[in-house]
């Protein structure tokens, strides 16, 4: 049986989130969409794929107890306020703003979800899932000293939220780099390009090795794991072949979306979805299997 699930939020992320769900989603019934502007275009959308709506936030989740995950699509402010009242009624969180309450979480570097034993998990950014998965397919070959990642975007993706939480954004994807990454240092830049047409999102990652290694293996590794990512996030591709000088490395990926809800263009809202879904479906297994047993 699907596991019941709430989505809050509905500006683009989380009604991109809903038609991925409703699309793919094989764990998962989307019980409610919520938000706080009834004239909102997801709310609109919604309704017409049939799916319960409301404009109480989060109040309308708490209220529903057959709801037991929620992916919350709002802001860092925001979620730092509903993940303690979503944990006391015991409901799973999938946190898909910069506030980093949980363990940060990328489906490629743990699909399964084996790691983490929590009931909120934090998807870092959209940055943090375009370039974790590359600082942790060099690190997993040979030490990375320091790691450093510059995420460029079509300016019109990032919306009132995506620019509210940029100073989260910095501080949370360098964290994650570094943690989930694991190197031993890292810093995270995002920049907005205003160019027209807009550009599709693009990462480059920068790794400080400690020592001078044999590339061959270090682009066997990165070639894997881009190929973990695009099981659940199809435009995720290397624009370029790794670029070797002595001791650093790097590595230029473009995320071009699906174009679910949102513009092709915008890889960086698609991948954030793509990894909440594989984030919560990995979640709804575990909750069954526990079940189960």
């Amino acid at each position: 049986m699907a596991i019941r699930a709430a989505i809050l939020g509905t500006g683009n992320i989380g009604t991109d989130l809903l038609k991925k769900t409703i699309s793919r989603g094989r764990e998962l019934e989307i019980a409610l969409f919520s938000g706080i502007d009834p004239a909102s275009d997801g709310i609109a959308r919604a309704k017409r794929l049939g799916v319960p709506t409301s404009s109480d936030g989060i109040e309308a989740i708490l209220s529903d107890p057959s709801i037991r995950m929620v992916f919350d699509a709002t802001s860092a402010a925001a979620h730092r306020r509903h993940a303690p009242l979503l944990r006391a009624a015991g409901k799973f969180a999938v946190d898909m703003t910069p506030a980093a309450v949980g363990p940060y979480y990328v489906p490629a570097v743990d699909p399964n979800l084996e790691r983490l034993q929590t009931d909120n998990v934090n998807m870092v950014t959209c940055g943090g899932q375009g370039t974790i998965p590359i600082v942790m397919a060099i690190s997993r070959v040979t030490e990375v000293l320091y790691a450093e990642t510059v995420s460029t975007i079509a300016s019109v993706s990032a919306g009132p939220g995506t620019r509210a939480n940029i100073d989260e954004f910095t501080v949370t994807t360098a964290r994650a780099v570094a943690e989930t990454g694991r190197a031993g240092r890292a810093k995270a830049i995002i920049i907005l390009n205003p160019a027209e047409p807009p550009i599709v999102s693009q990462n480059t990652i920068y790794a400080e090795l400690a020592e001078e290694a044999e590339p061959a293996p270090i682009v066997r590794s990165i070639e894997e794991m881009v190929a973990r990512v695009r099981s659940y996030v199809p435009g995720y591709r290397l624009k370029y072949e790794p670029i070797f000088d002595g001791r650093r490395v790097t590595v230029i990926v473009e995320v071009e979306g699906a174009g679910d809800y949102l513009p092709k263009y915008a890889g960086n809202l698609d991948i954030m979805t793509s990894a909440a879904l594989a984030a919560g479906e990995a979640a709804a297994r575990k909750m069954s299997l526990s079940e189960k047993g």
